[in-house]
Formats: C-alpha cells, structure tokens, sequence
C-alpha cells in the first residue's frame, strides 16, 4: 500500500507537468507559433515520435518536462523563413498568455480537485462530540492559543459552569440544529457574550437542554471552552459551497506557501535535526517528501474518504504552489520571462512617448549570469530538501 501511494503521486506529478507543458504548447500553437518539441522527462529520450513539424517524446528522467518553441528569446537562431511564428515576433499580450497558461493549467486541476471533492466525498469535518471541556478560562488569545493551563483563582469556564461532559454531542445551539463541528463554532463566534443561550446535547441516549452564558476572551470574542473528538465526518455541499472551498484551498494554500518560502532560510539549517519535525524545516519538503506523506496516509488504517480527501487535497496543493512558484519574477521561471516581455513592452511605451525608435527585445545575452545564479540557487535548494526527506524524514502518521 505504502508503493501504491508512492505510485499515486508520481502519476499525478507527471500529469501536472504534462498539463503544465500542454498549456504552453496549446497556447502556442493557437497563436501559429511553432513548437518544434514536446517532451515529458529529462535526460536521454526513451521515445519520441514525429507529428507534423512537432516531436513528442518521453525521457528518462521523470522530473519535468519541456517544449520547444523557436525562437523565444533573443539568443536563439531561428531559419529565416520560420522567423515570422518565432515566440519573440508574436505581441506582447500573446506572449504573456504563452508563458501563464502553463501555471493556470496548475491552477484549473487544483479546482477541479477540490470543487470534485467538495460535491463528491463532501468537506472534511468534526462532529459535535466534545473531546475536551476546558476547566477555566484563558487570561488571553494569546493563552487560549498556546493551551496554557489553569492558574490559582482563574474563573471557571462557560462550559463548566454550564455542565457540559467529555463526549456531550451538541445538537442544537440557541434553538438552531448544528450537525458539524464548524456549525457550532460558527454559532458560538457569532454569538453575543453575556447572553443566556439554550444549548441541547445528546448525553447516554438522551436529549439534555443546558443554560450557558457565553464569555470573552479579549482579542477573540465568544468562548465557550469546548473543543471537538478527532472522528471526522463529510459533509456533501452544493454548488456554491464548492466554489466556497475552491476560494478557501486556494487562499490557504498561497497564504502558507508564501509563509513557507519566507521561512525557507531559517528552515535550512534545521533540515538536518534530530527535532525538525517541531521546527520550521518540518513545514517545507520536497517531492520525495510529498511522495512519501502520500505513501504513508495510502497504507494507514483510515477510512477511505480521509485517504482519497488527503491525497488528492495534496496533489491540489502541490499544483497551487507550483503555479505560483512558478510566476515569481525570477529567470529561469516562466514569471522570470513574463517580466523580461513586460520590461520590454515599457521600453517601448516609454520610446514612443519621447518619439524613438523601439529599442526591441532584451539581450538575453546580459541575463545569463542572473538566470544561472537563480538556477545553481534553486537547484541547490532542492537538492538539500531531497537529501532532508531521504535521510530525515517528516512523519505525518
């Protein structure tokens, strides 16, 4: 099962690189460009076959892939007579789709993955059964946050007060039906403090009404002390709940990618600890990582739903963090090329303000040093996150 997993993911790596280069190769052609090459893999070619002026092939190394498209930049030498469906001679805006759509193929399977997920499996959710009943209440957001324990003289928690138990399931809140876990809190954030509130539960079998009067915790609003059992439920929404979700994996996902990349130089000199899993370098990994954690929720003893919803939520992940990766402004990256096309089109706007000449395209000659700094870089960096994930790995079961 843990092989399964590992074969899962490669399969679904080499169909987002695959959709990745189709992007660029089917936006290319639309534009009568020519692409001369369309390739999965690095390395030797193990196959390949000629279709009209385009060869398509697989290489050995499964760790990308490429297509070939003449002339995009000002280095390449491209036959006269090919020269008018160079990449470099079409507009700028067609050119900026050409380099994008390989990141917004990325971004159209992240939402059918998750906008799948939503309307077929369901959302991912808690019961209503509590799992913990909080004694006290916390002096601070900050307190609540880090679980600090009771201190002498601390007032007891709404919950306490009210009587609620350790595997009380609430199945109302002030007179509204709550299933889910995200019901209730939703319920709980939106309600008034100081206001007596009926609050039903289910306790051995029977329905039990309790009084509570919710109180504030500075910073954060209602509380009430209760926190949820791990059984994990799925909730099936609509349409629009799965538009919902697809904003919310993608806010989340471009949020804690972002966090992580910033943290990236504090975590490296951590990837090699006896604790990373509790320091910052046990947020980032690398495709080997990704296998892994793929393999490992395949061969644990969970429902069916919580593998499918974690492995496919991963590979959606995965491919939201590589189209945004993907379109910072950094060469050799394809937003490293955007900006070079954007540069280029200000160039010339501001050249036809002063009535010169436009001065055409950059001298990709001046950028090689930048772009092969970038590349060692990156290469680097990645070649030390697989080491990380080979020899001190991350376990998340």
């Amino acid at each position: 099962m843990d092989l399964l997993g590992w074969l899962i993911f490669l399969f679904a790596l080499l169909f987002s690189v695959m959709l990745h280069e189709s992007g660029h190769f089917a936006t290319a052609r639309l534009f009568g460009m020519k692409a001369t090459r369309y390739f999965v893999g690095f390395g030797p070619t193990v196959w390949s076959a000629h279709r009209g002026e385009t060869e398509y092939g697989v290489k050995a190394l499964p760790l990308g892939g490429f297509v070939k498209i003449i002339g995009m930049t000002s280095m390449d030498d491209v036959d006269p007579e090919d020269e008018p469906r160079s990449f470099r001679r079409a507009p700028g805006w067609q050119r900026l789709i050409v380099l994008a759509a390989g990141s917004f193929m990325h971004f159209v399977l992240a939402a059918l993955i998750i906008s799948g997920l939503a309307l077929g499996i369901g959302i991912e959710n808690k019961t209503t059964q509590l799992g913990t009943v909080a004694a006290c209440m916390p002096s601070s957001e900050t307190a609540l946050a880090n679980g600090a324990g009771c201190a002498a003289g601390e007032a007891k928690s709404p919950a306490v007060l009210a009587g609620l138990k350790v595997g009380d399931k609430v199945t109302s809140f002030n007179g509204v039906a709550v299933a889910y876990w995200t019901q209730l809190a939703n319920a709980i954030k939106d309600a008034k403090p100081g206001v007596p509130i009926a609050l039903t539960v289910q306790r051995a079998g029977k329905q039990v009404t309790l009084h509570i009067t919710l109180a504030e915790v500075k910073g954060r609003g209602g509380y009430l002390g209760v926190a949820p059992t791990t059984v994990i439920v799925f909730q099936p929404v609509g349409l629009s709940g799965a538009v919902h979700y697809v904003g919310t994996g993608f806010a989340e996902t471009i949020s804690g990618s972002l966090s992580s990349l910033a943290r990236l130089p504090a975590a490296i000199p951590q990837l090699f600890s006896k604790d990373r899993s509790s320091t910052a370098a046990g947020n980032v990994s690398s495709v080997v990582g990704a296998a892994r954690e793929t393999g490992q929720v395949v061969a644990a003893n969970m429902s069916w739903q919580s593998k499918v919803t974690f492995v496919l939520l991963l590979i959606a992940s995965l491919n939201i963090f590589v189209g945004v990766f993907n379109m910072l402004p950094l060469l050799p990256l394809d937003g490293g090329h955007v900006a070079v096309v954007i540069w280029e089109r200000l160039r010339a706007w501001f050249a036809r303000l002063r009535r010169k000449p436009d001065p055409g395209l950059v001298d990709y000659r001046k950028l090689v040093p930048v772009s092969f700094s970038i590349f060692m870089v990156l290469a680097a960096v990645g070649v030390m996150l697989i080491l990380a994930d080979i020899v001190n790995p991350v376990r998340i079961v």
